[in-house]
C-alpha cells in the first residue's frame, strides 16, 4: 500500500470497547492473521469468561457511511493485584496508528483501577515493533523463556517476559 493512501486516523474515529465472550469471534478473526499458530473462536470464548479476564477491542470508522471496521485488541487477566496481558495485535492497515498504544493504555488503566500494582507480558524475542513499543509504554525485562513460542513451520522463538509497575 502506498504511504498516501494508507489510513489517517482522526481520534475521534477510534473507540475502544470492552468485549466478553461476544468479542470472541472478532478477536479470534484478528488473532488468525496475526499469530502463528492461531486461538480459535472456542478457545478465545473460554477465555474470555474466565475469572479475572478482561478485553478491549478498537473499532476505527474509516468512511462516514460504512460501520466501524475491528482495528485491534487487547486481552488480559487479572489474579490478585497483578494483572497480565495474553494477547495484543492490530492487524494491517491498522498497524503504526497508536492503536496498540491505545490498547495497552486502556487496560492499564482498567487492572490499576482494578488494584492491581503491577502488569506483566510476554513477547517474542524477534517481535522488534512490538518490544520498542513496550519498551516506551515503561515495560522492562524480567526473564526469558527459551525456545517458547513454537511456529507451525517447526522454528521456534524466546519469549521475553516484561513487567512494569502500574
Amino acid at each position: 500500500m502506498k504511504a498516501d493512501s494508507e489510513p489517517r486516523l482522526d481520534p475521534k474515529d477510534l473507540s475502544l470497547l470492552w468485549v466478553e465472550a461476544e468479542g470472541a469471534s472478532e478477536i479470534a478473526q484478528m488473532h488468525a492473521r496475526l499469530f502463528d499458530p492461531p486461538w480459535s473462536e472456542e478457545s478465545v470464548r473460554s477465555l474470555l469468561i474466565s475469572p479475572g479476564a478482561t478485553a478491549l477491542i478498537a473499532k476505527v470508522r474509516l468512511h462516514p457511511a460504512n460501520p466501524p471496521a475491528p482495528a485491534g485488541f487487547i486481552i488480559g487477566r487479572i489474579a490478585a493485584d497483578e494483572a497480565e496481558v495474553l494477547s495484543l495485535g492490530v492487524p494491517d492497515p491498522f498497524r503504526r496508528l497508536g492503536i496498540a498504544r491505545r490498547l495497552v493504555e486502556g487496560l492499564v488503566r482498567a487492572v490499576k483501577a482494578a488494584g492491581c500494582v503491577r502488569l506483566h507480558l510476554e513477547v517474542a524475542s524477534d517481535n522488534d515493533p512490538a518490544i520498542a513499543l513496550y519498551s516506551a509504554l515503561g515495560f522492562a525485562e524480567v526473564g526469558r523463556r527459551r525456545d517458547y513460542y513454537r511456529r507451525s513451520d517447526g522454528s521456534s522463538c524466546d519469549a521475553l517476559m516484561l513487567a512494569r509497575p502500574l
